[in-house]
């Protein structure tokens, strides 16, 4: 099936008119030193990754708002991460092409939200007073390579898979009165702003794919499998757990085997995978890491 998309530049147009209208500066929309609300959860607790599991039930009321804090801090992590490698690509896709073009001016536009949200995510992280939750090693290098040979249909599956799973949890907890305001305004603005990201991402991802041949459709199917794998496992970083006295290695197995996480995995990719599949880059012998990530069934 070939989806119908509209003239590139008059969608670029559409984007960079919207940015204009609809953007922040979370350095002054966001009040970085109002108070933390007592008792509200920084991530609705049933998407905490030890949610219903044994070890969870053992954790005090107060202990299991502490872990849901630094979970969300390391979901914002591997965001910016990820964020970094995107602005990274699309540098370099704007360094090849016209920047009298609209479509390149909105990928310029996109790189300055990125920045923003990176900056957003690193200051909410410091206002939660939670410890730098960076990629492992193996993990921060990956990244290193992605960022070099993605490249076309690649890039722009890569992105979709970390966008959309990230905005399908935080569309939930911006709309939660139960959730922190911080984290709320917080994902209030990634949401809006990543709306365009998706769109724009989307539509070439759909120009892009009859334009390519079988080798060029199984390396994108590779590394997109192989990024989706990479940041769902790494959504939590194992040393969450000792901030609530539970040994990391044993959280981590913990959590892995949860069901009630691996329904979130499996619930956040559910708009993007269907997609996905009809653009051909879920498919074939890389779908494993899609499933091994609890991504499809």
């Amino acid at each position: 099936m070939t989806r119908a998309v509209g003239d590139r530049e008059a969608t670029a147009e559409r984007l960079l008119r919207s940015s204009l209208e609809h953007s922040y500066e979370p350095g002054i929309d966001i009040d970085w030193d109002a108070p933390l609300v007592d008792g509200a959860w920084a991530v609705p607790p049933h998407r905490v990754s030890l949610y219903g599991t044994p070890l969870w039930d053992a954790l005090s009321e107060e202990q299991r708002h502490t872990l849901a804090v630094h979970e969300i801090c390391s979901i914002a992590r591997i965001g910016l991460w990820f964020e970094i490698i995107l602005m990274q690509m699309l540098l370099r896709y704007a360094y090849d092409r016209d920047p009298r073009r609209r479509h390149i001016q909105y990928a310029l536009t996109e790189i300055a939200d990125e920045c923003r949200h990176s900056v957003m995510f690193a200051r909410m992280t410091e206002r939660y007073g939670v410890p730098d939750y960076a990629p492992r090693r193996v993990t921060h290098e990956l990244g290193r390579l992605f960022k070099t040979v993605g490249t076309g249909p690649a890039m722009f599956a890569g992105t979709l898979f970390v966008e959309e799973i990230l905005d399908q949890l935080q569309r939930e907890a911006m709309r939660d009165d139960t959730v922190q305001p911080l984290t709320r305004m917080v994902n209030k603005i990634h949401v809006t702003e990543e709306a365009r990201h998706v769109r724009y991402a989307r539509e070439e991802l759909v120009r892009i794919m009859p334009k390519t041949n079988r080798a060029q459709r199984e390396l994108a199917r590779y590394l997109a499998a192989r990024i989706a794998f990479v940041v769902a496992r790494n959504l939590v970083h194992r040393d969450v757990y000792a901030s609530v006295g539970i040994d990391p290695a044993v959280g981590h197995r913990a959590a892995l085997a949860n069901p009630h996480h691996r329904e979130t995995l499996h619930w956040s990719a559910r708009k993007l995978v269907p997609f996905l599949r009809e653009q051909g880059i879920i498919g074939g012998p890389t779908e494993i890491l899609w499933r091994k990530a609890h991504l499809v069934r």
